[in-house]
Formats: structure tokens, C-alpha cells, sequence
């Protein structure tokens, strides 16, 4: 979620910006698409800690509620290095979803995933949320990830996709829901750049976003 751009549901500009929302539409940010909720492959905490127990740090806890199931289909590698980055990758996009939903845009969970660089633009894009009283609702499944980490481990890249037909903007106040438009594509590829921090924990440094750039 770095510099994010808005676009899922289009209840309003805001709501655009859901899907999209972690992104703007260039390096940095989703421009198109919403970013994932809940877990299937594994339990989102025993991964944290399997991560943290390799890196030495302790990771945070972020949790979502069940109205925002966001599934990370087929989210595992056979190679260590790559099942890191595909970690702290997913704990990233949890985190800014669990910012938006618990309308606390200045999250601390969200700038330990994000670089220096992004995380303004990150709080900036849960602000877009929070500051029209919408919260996120429904399903975001995540899947079809591809991992590269460069070598000399520093530098990872991955790329994903999101099925936004399931999932929701929800204004606090009104009780008034909207998805995207008709004829928008579901569809959104994440293609996002990551780098190792001196305390070994993979974090998002940009992020572009393209609907209708992947499919089931």
C-alpha cells in the first residue's frame, strides 16, 4: 500500500478508492483494486511468528473482523526466502485494511510494513476511507503470487492479483453500502517493490496497480 490510488467500489471518490486505494496509479500506489482480507492458506499469526522467529523481531498481531474476509489463496512457497517476503508482503495489506477499518488512519502496524518513503502516502490513502466515514466490507481474495528477491537478499518484488466482485465500502454513519459500478472489471494486478530493512523485516517501498490485468 504505498502511494495508493482509490478506486474500489466507487460509492464515491472514496469508496473508488478502496480497491484501489493502496495505490496511487503509478510506483506507489493501487490504483486499481482493493487489497486482500482474510486467510486460507494458514493462519496469518503463525505465519507472523514463523517470520519473526526467522528475522528476530516480533512482528505485529493484525487481525481482521469477519466482515472483511480478505483470503490469501495459495499465498506459500517452497523457498524460505521467498516465503518471507510473501509474509510480511500479506501482513502489509493487512495492515493498511485494518487502519481503514478500525478508522485509526495514523496505524503504527502500517509504517512497520511500509518504508519511510511510502508510509505518508499509505496514511494518506486510509485517509481518503476514514475521512468520508467509510469503512470496508465483504470478501477480497488475493492470489496468483509471483515472488522474485534479488540477489544478495535486499530486494524482493512481488506481484498479485485481487477479485474485487465481492467486496464493499460501508459509510459509518449512514449505513450506506456501495460496490463498483456495473461493467467495472473485478479484476486488479499489484505488482509491488520491496526492500529488507536492518532489522530483517520485508517492507513495501512502491506499489502499481493495473485492472483487468489478471483473471481467474
Amino acid at each position: 500500500m504505498a502511494s495508493r490510488t482509490l478506486t474500489l467500489p466507487t460509492l464515491t471518490a472514496a469508496a473508488a478508492l478502496l480497491l484501489t486505494a493502496c495505490g496511487g496509479s503509478g510506483d506507489h500506489g493501487r490504483t486499481d483494486g482493493i487489497k486482500g482480507a482474510d486467510t486460507r492458506s494458514g493462519s496469518p499469526s503463525a505465519s507472523a511468528s514463523a517470520s519473526s522467529a526467522a528475522s528476530g523481531v516480533r512482528r505485529p498481531v493484525i487481525t481482521l473482523p469477519s466482515s472483511f474476509r480478505l483470503s490469501f489463496e495459495n499465498w506459500t512457497s517452497g523457498d524460505p526466502a521467498k516465503q518471507a517476503v510473501l509474509d510480511d508482503a500479506r501482513e502489509e495489506l493487512k495492515a493498511g485494511y485494518a487502519a481503514i477499518i478500525a478508522n485509526d488512519p495514523a496505524s503504527t502496524d502500517v509504517g512497520f510494513y511500509d518504508s519511510e518513503g511510502v508510509v505518508g502516502q499509505t496514511k494518506a490513502w486510509i485517509k481518503t476511507y476514514t475521512d468520508k466515514n467509510l469503512t470496508v466490507m465483504g470478501k477480497l481474495p488475493v492470489f496468483d503470487p509471483k515472488v522474485t528477491v534479488a540477489s544478495g537478499g535486499k530486494g524482493a518484488s512481488v506481484s498479485y492479483c485481487t477479485d474485487e466482485s465481492k467486496a464493499y465500502t460501508k459509510n459509518r454513519k449512514t449505513g450506506k453500502e456501495a460496490g463498483n459500478p456495473a461493467g467495472t472489471n473485478p479484476y486488479v494486478v499489484y505488482s509491488v517493490s520491496m526492500a529488507r530493512s536492518d532489522r530483517g523485516v520485508w517492507q513495501n517501498t512502491s506499489v502499481h496497480s493495473t485492472r483487468g490485468g489478471c483473471s481467474r
